[in-house]
């Protein structure tokens, strides 16, 4: 049966001697995989269309759970992405996560847009941490591993000091905040922003401005989270968290 779909490439690996897999995250049909025929010749007319971060219109042949594709047109190449380590091992994390917790052939609209949103940002020299913590916090959504952020896991209370327990799944208040002692005391700027975060929508992500601190507050709250209760092993997290480490 031919299929076409609007998809971005969030995954290319070599299969024999000029063909590559690609993977796309599709707004019809979610993860699909497709074969590209001549994909690694110099001369392949195809070869931009399998590239990572790609964004197109793809026709594909499919009799099994491979396709092989028939036809593709490119609607954003995303070179600069590519062209800018920074930006590539952003997006690179963005891609492997979502290749990584999302099913196949399970179409989800809203994160296809999400993350075709979040593609341009970087493109567009938005701020690449943020992105990634409102990309990440889409994610968790849409699998069923989101944080309680709006009030107390405990007593549902929104008053006072707030601390986030990564292993209770949520914020605990100070009346609560027995119930882990392990659980990080949050400001109230990093509170708001992981809600503000949570629910915005990357399309509508304007200029914005974070201080240093708090980017980093969020960044060590969010990763323990995600530690605690998905730990996947994931590359492009290891990446970057290298660059980080070594100021790269």
């Amino acid at each position: 049966m031919q299929y076409r779909v609007q998809g971005i490439v969030i995954r290319s690996m070599d299969y024999g001697e000029g063909n590559k897999i690609i993977t796309l995250f599709s707004r019809e049909m979610g993860k699909v995989a497709v074969i590209v025929r001549g994909a690694k010749k110099v001369k392949s007319r195809y070869a931009s269309v399998a590239q990572l971060f790609t964004s197109g219109d793809y026709l594909f042949f499919r009799s099994g759970q491979l396709g092989t594709l028939n036809h593709a047109e490119i609607l954003d190449s995303h070179h600069r992405i590519r062209e800018d380590l920074h930006k590539a091992a952003y997006a690179s994390y963005m891609a492997e996560l979502t290749d990584r917790m999302m099913a196949d052939q399970e179409a989800n609209a809203f994160l296809f847009e999400q993350l075709k949103a979040a593609l341009a940002g970087l493109e567009a020299d938005k701020d690449m941490q943020i992105i990634g913590f409102m990309y990440e916090m889409k994610i968790w959504m849409q699998a069923g591993y989101m944080p309680e952020l709006d009030a107390c896991v405990s007593c549902r209370s929104t008053e006072g000091e707030m601390r986030f327990s990564a292993g209770l799944g949520g914020i605990l208040c100070g009346r609560c905040r027995s119930k882990d002692p392990q659980a990080v005391l949050m400001t109230s700027g990093t509170w708001r922003l992981m809600r503000l975060f949570a629910q915005m929508d990357i399309r509508r992500l304007g200029e914005i401005d974070v201080k240093p601190q708090t980017k980093e507050a969020l960044k060590q709250l969010m990763r323990t989270y995600y530690d605690t209760h998905i730990g996947l092993n994931l590359k492009s997290r290891n990446f970057l968290e290298q660059m980080e480490k070594y100021g790269v």
